[in-house]
């Protein structure tokens, strides 16, 4: 078998071993619920990944497109909210969804994003930038954009936010970073498994929540469920399009719309338990599931055409 076989093998059918791992954990979630705990902990392995993928100059290269991180992160908190209003008034879901609707909408982006864009063969280094930038700021706009809204507060932990910052995004890619660098020798032949396994812990993340929310699930609320896939699908579309207009590169603009479509939907889901009640909690649930499915279909799709030019 060759080096590159089991990677290669693991980016191909992604989605069929996800498709797998749900259904498992929808006919029993203890399968893996199990992972709930450490989810911190996965989401570091999948960081530190990205982090021996890339280099120091990677980010030094960013330094130059500073415009660029503040235009997607501006993109991350205008389209978003926006969207989720407009969707909800379109659709007349119930006060309870779209109190949920625009709560994700007004999350920073997801750590599996930075996956998506490495599948995507987009520019990864500007998407943990933006992921980054976008949290930091989450305790201060999160709140305003939702009071703004819903004329509702919401109280968000600063300094908690920027430890969990910190220790599940900054330190273990800083880390995979250094690693890279003083070990490059030794650990070259082993590094085309980091993004593997990378990729393997975000369809774990997935069947967990799929375990999670087993029950609602089942119960289908195919109103709500459309109203998520729109407002993914028109995010990721609009952070594209925009991005384009504005004379992104087609990379810069993937980035972007992979980063202004996938959100921190269980920031969304903790905040709608904690100040509006479970009922609240189900467009974030939703939001979890599929918008890591779209994004990495999309991802397929962008990196075959990359392939094929």
């Amino acid at each position: 078998m060759k080096p590159d076989a089991i990677p290669a093998f693991i980016e191909r059918f992604f989605i069929p071993i996800t498709a797998t791992l749900c259904a498992i954990a929808l006919a029993h979630p203890p399968s893996f619920t199990w992972i709930k705990p450490h989810i911190p902990l996965f989401l570091g392995v999948i960081m530190f990944g990205m982090g021996l993928t890339l280099e120091f100059g990677d980010f030094r290269n960013i330094l130059g497109k500073w415009r660029l991180v503040g235009f997607g992160v501006f993109m991350q908190y205008a389209i978003m909210p926006v969207l989720a209003v407009g969707i909800s008034s379109a659709l007349r879901l119930p006060p309870e969804a779209t109190v949920g609707m625009v709560l994700v909408g007004a999350c920073p982006g997801g750590t599996a994003s930075n996956v998506v864009a490495y599948l995507a063969r987009a520019n990864v280094p500007l998407s943990v930038t933006l992921t980054l930038a976008s949290t930091c700021l989450a305790p201060v706009l999160t709140p305003a954009i939702v009071y703004l809204i819903l004329e509702q507060k919401v109280e968000m932990d600063f300094w908690g936010m920027v430890a969990s910052v910190f220790w599940i995004v900054v330190f273990p890619l800083v880390d995979g970073l250094i690693l890279r660098r003083l070990l490059r020798r030794w650990l070259e032949p082993f590094l085309r498994y980091f993004p593997s396994l990378s990729i393997l812990v975000i369809a774990m993340l997935i069947a967990c929540i799929i375990g999670l929310n087993q029950t609602t699930l089942l119960a289908l609320p195919a109103l709500v469920f459309v109203a998520v896939v729109l407002h993914n699908g028109l995010g990721l579309a609009a952070g594209y399009s925009l991005a384009r207009l504005a004379r992104c590169s087609r990379r810069d603009a993937r980035t972007l719309a992979i980063e202004v479509g996938m959100q921190n939907s269980g920031l969304g889901v903790a905040l709608a338990v904690a100040h509006f009640g479970a009922a609240s909690a189900l467009p974030g649930a939703l939001f979890s599931l599929w918008h890591n499915i779209s994004g990495v279909f999309l991802a397929r799709r962008w990196r075959a055409n990359n392939d094929s030019e």
